[in-house]
């Protein structure tokens, strides 16, 4: 944390030292009479750094919100596969395990969601009702081999569920990094500052140009903001993955 400080510190002792001293070494005719170049430089610099910075983020939350996605939807799979299984095992485990099926995915979508949005995490009730449904394939006990088979191909199904479900938990606690944070609003302060620091006189144009780079400037951070809730945000991971496998369950039945 103190490095966050220290480094840009550093940098400005150092880059005001380099100045110093290269203003006694440089020739003469190199020495600008005004502060304009300076202020130029200075300037472009500001617009460089929120560019950069608003580029990474953009697509580190990206990146992290099609995985939350891609999640989402590796786990319906893997249940539906899980409920086809059960649909060829006699009763009354065919039965008792398409329940549990149906009743998981339901708290998903009608208990757990909900809690992803307010809390980002998930629900305990949930879990336990995954963890009953994996103990009822396990209890599955048969001599016919083809039962056997379906068990274990069940149980392999339930696997990919309880990995996507430990990767969904991990997406709705995802939090953008904090020092990416402190760069982006260091680089947005500054950004709103060019106008004074550029010297532009206050009149009409200039009062509406810089309402438009504010207006630019706030809906990039609002996006930011949203994009770095996966599960809540103005962007967040639709629920058409669980919506489609009740519709197959009902197909399958």
């Amino acid at each position: 944390m103190v490095l966050i400080f220290l480094v840009p510190a550093v940098a400005a002792v150092i880059a005001v030292a380099i100045f110093v001293i290269g203003d006694r070494l440089r020739p003469q005719s190199w020495v600008e009479t005004d502060d304009e170049s300076a202020g130029s430089l200075v300037l472009e610099l500001i617009n460089t750094l929120f560019l950069a910075v608003v580029a990474l983020v953009v697509v580190i939350l990206w990146q992290e919100y099609d995985n939350a996605h891609n999640h989402t939807v590796a786990e319906a799979k893997a249940l539906v596969d899980t409920y086809w299984t059960a649909h060829a095992l006699p009763d009354p485990e065919h039965r008792r395990i398409q329940g549990l099926v149906r009743d998981y995915t339901d708290q998903v979508l009608s208990q757990e969601w909900p809690i992803m949005q307010a809390d980002r995490r998930l629900s305990q009730p949930t879990q336990e009702t995954l963890d009953s449904l994996r103990d009822a394939v396990a209890s599955v006990n048969s001599t016919d081999p083809d039962v056997a088979e379906l068990r274990t191909k069940a149980m392999d199904s339930l696997d990919a569920v309880a990995e996507a479900r430990q990767d969904r938990a991990m997406d709705a606690s995802y939090h953008l990094p904090g020092f990416l944070y402190a760069a982006l609003w260091f680089g947005t302060i500054l950004l709103l500052c060019t106008a004074v620091l550029n010297g532009v006189e206050v009149t009409e144009r200039s009062l509406l140009m810089t309402a438009l780079l504010g207006v630019v400037v706030g809906s990039a951070v609002l996006a930011i903001y949203n994009l770095d809730r996966p599960f809540s945000g103005g962007y967040s991971v639709p629920r058409d993955a669980f919506e489609y496998a009740i519709s197959r369950y009902q197909n399958i039945t």
